[in-house]
C-alpha cells in the first residue's frame, strides 16, 4: 500500500518510515503542511491526482496546519482513510479531526505496535488490503507473500520488496532513485546494488513477467506479449 506520512520530527518521521516499509508498504514522507496541500490537491484535468491509500498526518506541521491539510482533503477526497497524530493532551484539536473527517487518532507518544495495528485495520477498512494482482502475479500485502498462476513465489527479503513496488507501478517506467526511495528505504543500497537485485529478479520471475529496461526512465514490471 502506498501511505503518505505528513511528519515534521525527522527522528519519528525516520522511524515510521523503516517500520511501515518494514511491513511491505511504499511510503512517500513530506515535512511541511504546504507541500502536503499540494501533494493531496484536487487532480487536475488528465491528472490522476494522488495515490495514497492512506495518509497519516500530524497535526503540528510548519506551513499549513494538520487540521487545515485534512480540511482540504476532504473537500474532495472522502474516501482516503487519514490517521493523525497528536499531542496527548491536544483534546479539542482530536475531537475537531475526527469532525473533519479523520478516521483514527493516536496520541504521542504512542508504542509503535498500537501504530502498526491502527494502519492495519484502517487499509482493511478501506477494503484495498486484499491481494494486488498483476498478470498471473499475485501480492498479499497481509502475508507479504506473492503468488504466480496460483502457486507460491519464494523470494529473498529485498528482490521481494522491489518486486512489490515494482507491482505497485506495474506497466510503468519505474527510475532507478525512485526504486531506491520506495523499496529500500534508509537501508543505504547503492545504484550497483539495484542493478544486482533487477538481474537476479529478472532470473526469477516465471513466465510471461518480464522485466524490462527503459532507457533514460527505469524498470517497468511488464508480460510478454
Amino acid at each position: 500500500m502506498n501511505i503518505v506520512l505528513i511528519e515534521d520530527d525527522a527522528m519519528l518521521a525516520r522511524t515510521l518510515d523503516e517500520l511501515l516499509r518494514a511491513e511491505g508498504h511504499s511510503i512517500e514522507h513530506l515535512d511541511h503542511g504546504d507541500r502536503a496541500m499540494t501533494l493531496l490537491a484536487p487532480p487536475r484535468a488528465g491528472d490522476a491526482g494522488h495515490d495514497a491509500d492512506l495518509v497519516v498526518l500530524d497535526l503540528n506541521l510548519p506551513g499549513a496546519g494538520g487540521l487545515d491539510v485534512l480540511a482540504a482533503l476532504r473537500r474532495h477526497d472522502t474516501h482516503t482513510p487519514v490517521l493523525i497524530l497528536t499531542a496527548r493532551d491536544g483534546v479539542e484539536d482530536r475531537v475537531r479531526g475526527l469532525d473533519l473527517g479523520a478516521d483514527d487518532y493516536l496520541a504521542k507518544p504512542f508504542a509503535l505496535s498500537e501504530l502498526e495495528a491502527r494502519v492495519r485495520a484502517l487499509l482493511r477498512r478501506r477494503g484495498r488490503s486484499g491481494p494486488v494482482t498483476f498478470g498471473p502475479l499475485e501480492f498479499d500485502s497481509t502475508t507479504l507473500s506473492f503468488r504466480c498462476h496460483g502457486e507460491p513465489l519464494a523470494l529473498p527479503g529485498r528482490e521481494q520488496r522491489l518486486l512489490a513496488c515494482l507491482l505497485h507501478h506495474a506497466g510503468r517506467p519505474v527510475a532507478k532513485a525512485r526504486l531506491v526511495q520506495e523499496a529500500f528505504g534508509a537501508d543505504n543500497v547503492g545504484d550497483n546494488a539495484v542493478e544486482v537485485y533487477i538481474h537476479r529478479l529478472r532470473k526469477r520471475l516465471p513466465e510471461p513477467l518480464v522485466l524490462r529496461t527503459v532507457r533514460g526512465l527505469g524498470y517497468v514490471l511488464d508480460t510478454r506479449s
